[in-house]
This record gives C-alpha cells, sequence and structure tokens, in this order.
C-alpha cells in the first residue's frame, strides 16, 4: 500500500529503533509494518495524520476492523502494535500525549480447554499392556488421573499414605499446599489394589519408598515422563488430536458436567479456588449437549 512519505518514514524509523532496542526478529518487524500501514492507510482518506489523532479515532479504527470480521484477538494484537508507536513518539518528543492511553483492550474471552471423547478416553485406557509391571502401573495412572482430576504434579507426587482404599479416596495437596479429599470410585480402586500387590513392588526392587507410582529407579517419576509415557499411549491408541496430562482433567471435569454433575462439586475436586475458573468447563459441555442434540433429536 502506498503512504505518504511522512507516514513512511515514521513508520521506517520506528521499526528501526524497535528492532535495535529489541532485536526482534524479521517476522515480528514485518507484523508490526503491516498493522501500522494498514492503521495509517485508514487515515489518509480521512484527511488525518499518525501525528494528529486522539483515542477516538483509534477506537473507530478498531471497530472498522472488528466489523471487517476480524477476531477481538486480533484486535488486541493490532492495539498493542499502536500503543508500542505512540509510546516511542511520545518519548521522541514527536508528539506530547499517548492517544492509545484512555482505549480498553478488546475483551478476548478465554478459550474452551481441548478435550476427549468418552471412547477416546477408553481407547487411551486400554492403551497400556497390563501384563507387564510398567504396563499396569501406567494404566492405573491414567485411571486415577481421569477418575480423580488430578494435576499432572499432584498424580506424580502421591504417596502411599494419601491413598485411602477403604473410603475411597486420595488425600491430594494442590496448589498452595491446600489440602482436597477426592473420591477415586471402584474402576480407579480396582486398578489401585491389583498395581500395589502386582507391579509397584517389582518396580521398586526391595527398594524402601512410600512413593505411590515410582519409575523404573525406584524414585518419583518427573512430570516429562509422564508426558512421554502418556504421548506413546496416545498414538498407540490412534488418537488423532493433541492430548496431554491436562486434557485428561479437562476430560474428567467436562464429562462430569455433561452427566449431570453441579459445577460446585467440579470445583471442589479439581482444587480451583475460584469458581469462574470452573465454569469455563460449563461451555464445553454446553457445546457437547447441543451436537448431541442436533445428531439425535428428530427436530435437531
Amino acid at each position: 500500500m502506498a503512504l505518504s512519505s511522512n507516514h513512511q518514514t515514521l513508520i521506517d524509523n520506528y521499526l528501526d529503533a524497535i528492532w535495535m532496542e529489541k532485536g526482534l526478529s524479521q517476522n515480528s518487524l514485518d507484523s508490526y509494518g503491516r498493522d501500522l500501514k494498514g492503521f495509517a492507510a485508514w487515515l489518509e482518506p480521512q484527511k488525518l495524520t499518525l501525528l494528529g489523532i486522539s483515542g477516538k479515532e483509534i477506537q473507530w479504527f478498531l471497530s472498522h476492523r472488528f466489523e471487517q470480521g476480524l477476531t477481538a484477538r486480533t484486535t488486541a494484537r493490532q492495539l498493542s502494535c499502536l500503543r508500542g508507536f505512540y509510546r516511542y513518539l511520545v518519548r521522541e518528543k514527536r508528539i506530547q500525549e499517548d492517544p492509545t492511553a484512555l482505549v480498553d483492550n478488546p475483551k478476548l474471552g478465554r478459550p474452551l480447554p481441548k478435550t476427549l471423547t468418552e471412547s477416546d478416553v477408553e481407547e487411551l485406557l486400554a492403551a497400556p499392556d497390563v501384563e507387564s509391571a510398567l504396563g499396569l502401573r501406567d494404566r492405573t495412572m491414567l485411571e486415577v488421573l481421569y477418575a480423580t482430576g488430578l494435576r499432572v504434579s499432584e498424580l506424580v507426587g502421591l504417596k502411599l499414605h494419601q491413598v485411602n482404599l477403604r473410603q475411597g479416596v486420595l488425600r491430594v495437596f494442590g496448589k498452595g499446599s491446600k489440602e482436597r479429599l477426592v473420591p477415586m470410585g471402584d474402576e480407579a480402586m480396582g486398578w489401585l489394589e491389583r498395581y500395589t500387590k502386582e507391579s509397584r513392588p517389582l518396580l521398586l526392587n526391595e527398594v524402601q519408598s512410600d512413593v505411590l507410582f515410582p519409575s523404573t529407579r525406584a524414585q518419583q517419576m518427573t512430570r516429562q515422563t509422564f508426558w512421554y509415557r502418556l504421548k506413546h499411549y496416545v498414538q498407540q491408541a490412534g488418537i488423532d488430536k493433541p492430548v496431554s496430562p491436562h486434557t485428561l482433567r479437562h476430560a474428567f471435569a467436562t464429562h462430569l458436567l455433561n452427566h449431570g454433575a453441579d459445577l460446585r462439586v467440579v470445583q471442589l475436586l479439581l482444587g480451583h479456588s475460584d469458581l469462574s475458573t470452573t465454569q469455563i468447563y460449563t461451555h464445553v459441555a454446553s457445546s457437547r449437549m447441543k451436537s448431541l442434540h442436533a445428531e439425535h433429536h428428530p427436530r435437531g
């Protein structure tokens, strides 16, 4: 796009300055340049200049871009670019006041967590070879993770004394050392009983330890090791979507809500201190219910 020489010079000088100050990549510089040139090109037909505008014109520009179909995230990125540009102009004494100072950031909303279907989870849980000590340990870890919604750090850090098979609960210490009791369910309890009798003694090889799920070296497993084991089983199960330990936590919460669980109960089980953190899962569950309605209702 052809700009006036004054606008082109201002933009080029700014790009040179941030390249010197921040050592940005060429891709980042090109992105900043496109955003600034787009803004300048919008100003020129209205006889406005980069140096002679107020926050009102910036808000108009952002509204115009939003109406053209740009997402709130892209609009926020453009505003961030303009903020940097006008702070530079204030610093260089080209203008006295920053016109972006009173412009609010667009509300981005929170991205919906990616989750697994119930059939995906079944395929994943069936992937480990439970006839081997490692496979039985891994199957049990997956069962416990899905049954309880633990964070991966909570899972690998579990100790024997935190497990109460008689009552069917785990005593978990989450963020900020907050303690919570989490029920396991019959399936996870059954796997835990089998694992502690058959597999755990073999993995420990007579080493004394209170770690519930030891590594092959009879030590506490790292989060990274569990992530790699999970990745292996995801591939083995033929699940063609990104899966992390946190994905099973999302699945735990979403599937509970899909089956009618109360949101505050899910909050307690996940160990969220704020209900708003848990509410994101209601959107996932709502989306799932809409798709089920469309698929199965005669007038869907």
